[in-house]
Formats: C-alpha cells, structure tokens, sequence
C-alpha cells in the first residue's frame, strides 16, 4: 500500500493561488489567468506525483482556472455572449480571494497578539532566533517550490515509488537526529547532491509528517527565503 500525507493542516486552494499571485507579483484584481492556471495546475500534478492527497476543492478550482482560460480564449463577441448567460466565473473568484484574504490576515493578526499577551517557556533545549529570522511561516506551496529546486540535483528516475513499501519512519527518525545535532537544519541540508531521487522525495515526506505533528516548525526570514527547520518537540506554552 502506497504511503499518503493526509494535508488537512496544510493550506488550502484559495492558499495556493493567494500564493502564486504573490509570488508573480500579481494584483489579485488583474490575475494573468494563462500564468496562474499552469503553474496551479503544475502544483496539482507534484502532490498527486507525491502521493499527497489532493481534496475535492483543489479540483473544483482548478477546473474554475481552466473556464476562465477558455472564456479568455474566446472571440470577443463569443465572451460578451456567454458572459450575458450567466455570473462572469473570473469576477466571482476574484471577490472569494479578496474575502479569504481578508480573513487571513485577520487571522494572522490576532495569532500575533495571542502570542504578545502569553508568556512562553520551555523545557530542555531552548529554540533560539537570531536578528535575520523574522518568523515568518514556510507555507506547504513553499516547501514544495524549494522542494522542486533541490530534486533537480537527484537525477534518478524512480517510476515505482508509489507501489513499494516506504520507511518512512526511518527517514523521520533520521531528520529528528539530524535536528537534535546541530540545533537548526536548513531546508537545503536535507538534500544533499548524490542522492537518489527516492532519497529525496522520502526526505520529503518525512518532513511533511514531521510537520504535520507539530514536531518541527518551518519557517524563513523573507518571503521566498531560505527555509529553516527548528525542532519543537521540547516546547511547552503555558497561557
């Protein structure tokens, strides 16, 4: 039986194009539709190749991307047409992106003044930041955009990952000792070149489950920054 990450901590479809609008420097009332569509599409087709578990509404969006696509393909009096027999599917998604984001960010701010209004201590090991890290969350599209970069240094092709029994616990375990070693792993120090390609999408995924259980924290010092991993099995909050 293939292994499978269960994603119901990790962001959704309005979080992955939210994402890729600001990583083309969008506006999300101008979206380049073309642009946006393949590289959601593109990010659709690496969780299915990583046997992530894609929900339902990553599905539903996508097929929204590709009829807003088409639409935009049409000849000008065939849009105007179609657009006077019903809601115009670019506008509506527009106005759920701006709402979602609006929550969001709301959402950010009140974690952030939970965290002003409670002390924290810790047990054993105490994580430590230093001026440049400035906190801010590696989001799952992040992980697997640096993901993309470092499995261009694996050049094996590994067809029948999905149909083998995968030790994921052992890599898991192997990622933990790493962390309790030096302290702090950066995303790279877990790909090193020479590697297989199975290697590394094990490594992966033992780092999404990792997070998953709240074992570890993944976060950077600017957007599209370098990804560090800290260790949070010691923490205890008291609020």
């Amino acid at each position: 039986m293939p292994y499978e990450v269960k994603l119901e901590i990790f962001e959704g479809p309005l979080d992955l194009l939210l994402y890729l609008i600001k990583k083309q420097d969008m506006d999300i009332r101008d979206i380049q539709i073309s642009s946006i569509t393949q590289e959601y599409l593109d990010v659709i087709h690496m969780m299915k190749e990583l046997n992530l578990e894609v929900a339902g509404e990553f599905l539903v969006i996508a097929s929204t991307l590709l009829q807003i696509k088409a639409r935009s393909l049409l000849p000008q009096d065939s849009a105007a047409q179609e657009a006077d027999e019903g809601p115009d599917p670019q506008a509506e998604l527009t106005a759920r992106l701006l709402e979602y984001q609006k929550f969001k960010e709301a959402a950010q701010f009140l974690t952030g003044k939970e965290f002003e209004a409670r002390d924290t201590f810790y047990r054993n090991k105490i994580p430590t930041f230093s001026e440049e890290d400035l906190r801010l969350d590696a989001s799952l599209f992040e992980l697997m955009d640096a993901f993309k970069e470092v499995l261009k240094l694996a050049g094996e092709e590994v067809k029948d990952l999905l149909y083998i029994e995968i030790p994921l616990e052992q890599k898991i375990r192997e990622i933990i000792d790493q962390i309790q070693i030096k302290g702090t792993l950066s995303f790279s120090d877990l790909f090193k070149p020479g590697k297989s390609r199975r290697d590394f999408i094990l490594t992966f995924l033992a780092l999404l489950e990792l997070i998953r259980l709240k074992q570890v924290i993944t976060q950077q010092s600017e957007h599209l920054g370098e990804i560090m991993i800290y260790n949070i099995a010691e923490v205890a909050v008291h609020g």
